[in-house]
C-alpha cells in the first residue's frame, strides 16, 4: 500500500544493514575501553539507532531528545524547540548523537551546542544520511552511512507528515504527495 507512493528506492534494506555494520564497527573500535552514551533525536533516529546498537560491541548507554524544527512541512523553519529533554547526565561523558539524516543541519548544530553547554567529555555526530546541499549550518557528521542527494526521501524511519517510517528501504516520495 505505501509503496504506491514511492517514485523509487534509493537504498534497498540490505543496504542499510551492511552500511549499520559497517558503522557500528567503527564505532566499537574508536570507542574501546570507554563507555559511549548514544543519544538518539526522535522520531526519525529511533530505526537506525535500534539497528546501530545492536551492531556495537561495546558497554554503552542510550537516551533520547525530542526536538522539532520541522513541523508538518518539507522544510525546516529555523527555530528548534526541545520537546524532551535528556534523562541522563553529560558531563564527562563521550555523547554520540545519533541521527536519521543531516539535512539543514540547523538542529543538529543547535543539538550539539546545547550539549556541549553540559561539560561532556567529547560530542561526535553520527548520521544515517547526509544531504549537503542544503546545508544551512556549519556542520559535519563524524560518522555518516550515506551521502544523498537533495530528494525528499522516506522509510527507515523518516517521514513525511509522520508516515512512512515503517518502510524497510529508503525511497523518494512522490512529488504529488507533499506538492
Amino acid at each position: 500500500m505505501l509503496e504506491k507512493d514511492i517514485d523509487r528506492v534509493f537504498f534497498s534494506g540490505e543496504e542499510l544493514q551492511n552500511k549499520v555494520r559497517e558503522i557500528g564497527a567503527q564505532i566499537t573500535r574508536d570507542y574501546e575501553g570507554r563507555d559511549p552514551l548514544f543519544v538518539g533525536v526522535l522520531k526519525g533516529s529511533f530505526v537506525f539507532m535500534a539497528d546501530l546498537m545492536r551492531a556495537v560491541d561495546l558497554y554503552c548507554d542510550i537516551d533520547f531528545m525530542a526536538v522539532s524544527s520541522y513541523g508538518s512541512g518539507t522544510t525546516t523553519t529555523g527555530a528548534v524547540k526541545i520537546n524532551k529533554d535528556l534523562s541522563y547526565s553529560v558531563e564527562g561523558r563521550h555523547i554520540i548523537l545519533i541521527e536519521d539524516i543531516l539535512d539543514s543541519g540547523v538542529t543538529l548544530s543547535y543539538l550539539k551546542k546545547y550539549i556541549e553547554a553540559r561539560k561532556p567529555a567529547s560530542v561526535r555526530i553520527c548520521t544515517l544520511l547526509d544531504k549537503p546541499a542544503r546545508r544551512r549550518a556549519d556542520i559535519h557528521a563524524d560518522y555518516v552511512g550515506f551521502e544523498c542527494p537533495d530528494a525528499f526521501i522516506v522509510g527507515y524511519g523518516l517521514d513525511y507528515a509522520e508516515r512512512y517510517r515503517n518502510l524497510p528501504y529508503i525511497g523518494v516520495l512522490k512529488s504529488e504527495i507533499y506538492a
